[in-house]
């Protein structure tokens, strides 16, 4: 009599699995981890009461309760411009040896700060990524940068 292919849990916990058929394609690597961090370098840096300058910080991943929740605050509804300021607010985890991030830190920001922001927020929340394959001008040659703010040669 032939044993059939059915398994019980238990079973399927202490045998090895089956080999693969000849020919077979070899399995899956498993996907990275998702990252739902990044890190970021301020162009010019957020200047706290005392005079120090808070430039490094951490941005996470947004999430859909993000951007609705901003959406109910009566200073946007008031002014939709303010939108980006409570978005960035919610989601900047981490600037320089602040205790806590939000909207108020956010709002006495260096407007190029706030816009490098902005554009870093578009970048790791739309395309996923921060890094882009490029052409060598010269040889042609394909290489990865990174688009979120490193400095030249870093």
């Amino acid at each position: 009599m032939r044993r059939t292919a059915v398994r019980t849990v238990a079973e399927a916990g202490t045998r090895a699995p089956d080999p693969a058929p000849a020919g077979a394609a070899a399995p899956a690597q498993a996907p990275a981890p998702l990252r739902t961090e990044f890190s970021f370098e301020l162009p010019r840096g957020y200047v706290d009461e005392s005079g120090a300058v808070h430039r490094s910080g951490t941005m996470r991943l947004s999430t859909a309760r993000d951007e609705l929740v901003p959406l109910r605050d009566v200073r946007v509804q008031e002014n939709p411009a303010y939108l980006s300021v409570v978005l960035l607010g919610r989601v900047v985890t981490r600037l320089g040896t602040l205790p806590s991030v939000h909207d108020g830190i956010v709002e006495n920001m260096f407007a190029s700060d706030l816009a490098f922001l902005q554009d870093f927020y578009r970048q790791i929340n739309t395309e996923g990524h921060t890094r882009a394959t490029v052409s060598c001008p010269h040889c042609a040659e394909p290489f990865e940068v990174d688009l979120s703010g490193s400095r030249l040669g870093e």
